[in-house]
């Protein structure tokens, strides 16, 4: 939905075109569609959120007026009785032009009454079919932000631009080639050299822009240099330093990667990939930070590649441990790419996009084939993984210089992962019980360019419109 998209871009409150637009309303929290509970066009029938499927109680269009019209345009939200109250159910009411009937959708996503100045949310932060939406005071949490799922967001020119709009936002942002965000103007990694042992970071061109690989170039030459940390660019100081170093407090088993094995051109401007190979691994304890803990729900993307694989443990990217401890099961939720296929369901030789939930790498929902599982082995990927805490993960891939995603899984959590226990650390390079005197799964090997991880469940077209943002970056 185009007009949604836009204003969630702009950060203005919504004001209406002369012709509505109809869609869905997704919740970031939960990825499900605002609803009307039992599809009836009935006045006092109530609203939850619930799968989205595409049918009229869950298509929805602001007006002129500023109502929020349903069940083809035949009745209004309404907030019951015109109370004002927090805990106020929503329903839908034959339209009256009542104040308890208008609504305004603003620039975080939420959908605030006129009247009451109270947000439309998903009660008690639930993310489960049939949970009720009630009107409460707004805190701009995920579970009070709607976005739309047909139509992309547009705004801004990286993929945490673009995850802003769509009501999910990047907590941690990390790249060796460009910025995220399309103010970004600070460091995106930090090398150290090997003839003094002095540093440097190494910063954007221009904000929003690539690598300055030249300073890079500079500081080394004559010498062989490491990168010892990938700074976050998202504001929450979630940078990712080589476990081993003084920043890791506890850490041995890990080494910084070689800061030059390899380069690249990113729209025609050349960067250095983060080359990652057996006993190289990144930490970070983000979980006062921003990241997701416990069932809150979360998103994440990165971009590898299919030609520097291993079956080694285990080429992660995601929420970990806080203790590097394998802890339980779903005390991670991290991308995994690389050989390794722990229960089958992998076609062909790898390497795949699967969930590190711990205790497992999952190519689906269980321990069986996934027909939906393929190998990506082009020289750039697009691996991606989603998850709500509570019932539902999905997994995508793509080749990263063109094509669309393709969806690997998108349904239930393994059977023990429900819920999930996520402790809100970061891990990049290894498992998550890496890297204590004593540790493993830190043999694989990877190349890491860019990835980020937010808060909230991002819709398909979310994720669609990161990937067209990868492919526009020009990877060669």
């Amino acid at each position: 939905m185009a007009l949604l998209a836009t204003l969630l871009v702009t950060a203005i409150t919504w004001s209406a075109p002369a012709s509505a637009v109809t869609a869905p309303l997704v919740g970031s929290a939960s990825g499900r569609c605002l609803d009307v509970k039992g599809g009836a066009d009935t006045p006092g029938s109530t609203l939850q959120i619930w799968d989205c499927n595409g049918q009229a109680n869950q298509a929805f269009e602001f007006t002129s007026a500023g109502e929020l019209r349903t069940m083809s345009g035949t009745r209004c939200v309404d907030a019951s009785n015109g109370q004002t109250a927090p805990g106020t159910a929503v329903i839908i009411w034959t339209c009256n032009g009542q104040s308890n009937q208008t609504w305004r959708q603003n620039s975080d996503g939420s959908i605030t009454g006129v009247q009451s100045g109270l947000c439309l949310d998903a009660n008690g932060a639930g993310t489960a079919n049939g949970t009720a939406v009630i009107l409460w005071t707004c805190n701009g949490q995920s579970n009070q932000r709607w976005s739309s799922s047909t139509t992309p967001p547009t705004g801004g020119s990286a993929p945490c631009d673009i995850y802003a709009a769509g009501g999910t936002p990047c907590v941690a942002a990390h790249s060796t080639v460009r910025a995220l965000f399309s103010s970004y103007t600070g460091r995106l990694y930090q090398v150290r050299r090997s003839s003094d042992s002095a540093t440097r970071d190494i910063t954007v061109l221009a904000a929003g822009g690539n690598a300055n690989a030249a300073a890079q170039d500079s500081f080394c030459s004559g010498t062989s240099c490491v990168i010892t940390a990938v700074y976050d660019q998202s504001g929450h100081g979630n940078d990712l330093w080589y476990q081993g170093s003084s920043q890791v407090p506890g850490s041995s088993q890990s080494s910084p990667a070689a800061a030059t094995t390899e380069s690249l051109t990113a729209g025609g401007t050349k960067a250095y990939s983060l080359y990652i190979n057996p006993g190289n691994s990144y930490w970070r304890d983000g979980h006062l930070t921003g990241v997701p803990t416990g069932t809150a729900p979360e998103g994440a993307y990165m971009v590898t590649s299919g030609t520097h694989v291993n079956s080694g443990c285990c080429f992660d990217y995601g929420n970990s441990e806080t203790d590097r401890k394998a802890d339980a099961a779903g005390a991670m939720d991290a991308i995994n790419f690389g050989k390794q296929c722990w229960f089958g369901g992998c076609s062909g030789t790898g390497p795949w996009v699967q969930a590190d939930l711990e205790w497992g790498l999952y190519p689906g929902g269980s321990q069986s084939w996934n027909a939906n599982q393929r190998a990506f082995t082009s020289k750039f990927v697009t691996a991606m993984l989603k998850n709500n805490g509570t019932s539902r993960f999905a997994l995508k891939g793509a080749n990263a210089q063109s094509g669309s995603l393709s969806t690997l899984w998108d349904g239930a959590l393994p059977s023990g992962y429900n819920p999930m226990k996520k402790q809100g650390a970061i891990v990049l390079g290894s498992g998550g019980d890496c890297c204590k005197p004593g540790g493993g799964a830190n043999l694989s090997a990877g190349t890491f360019y860019e990835g980020a991880i937010v808060a909230g469940y991002p819709s398909d077209a979310t994720d669609n419109a990161v990937q067209a943002n990868i492919t526009a970056a020009g990877y060669r």
